[in-house]
């Protein structure tokens, strides 16, 4: 089982943030579907990163740009601007860091320039 970490600083403030609008009841109903959507993606993400329903597969565009192989898993499917996640595995051995959520980019030529990555926070890494 893998824990899911937030990378750092846009994927974590943006969870962090989202998690106190949950808690404090102030979260708009598209962001109380979101929440549930990533805590999902999340659950099988943990279990098993190939889960068939999330559709992972690896990004090269991105993995060249972050230097780290880069994967894209599925929100939902089948809608217009569908959510992804993007993530890497580490910094830990039993660690995926949520790098990246976006709508799903168009299929022009550019469209991974334009996704903002967050870096593997490694402050907590064990070093065994």
């Amino acid at each position: 089982m893998f824990k899911i970490r937030m990378g750092i600083p846009e994927m974590k403030a943006f969870w962090e943030n989202l998690e106190k609008k949950i808690k404090d009841n102030t979260a708009k109903k598209n962001e109380i579907t979101l929440f549930k959507k990533l805590i999902s993606c999340f659950k099988k993400l943990s279990f098993d990163p190939k889960y068939p329903g999330l559709c992972t597969h690896d990004i090269e565009a991105l993995t060249k740009r972050y230097g780290n192989k880069v994967w894209e898993s599925y929100l939902e499917n089948n809608k217009p601007a569908a959510g992804r996640i993007f993530w890497v595995y580490g910094p830990n051995k039993s660690d995926i860091t949520i790098i990246g959520l976006e709508p799903h980019p168009n299929d022009k030529k550019d469209a991974y320039q334009k996704i903002t990555l967050s870096i593997m926070d490694k402050s907590n890494v064990n070093n065994a």
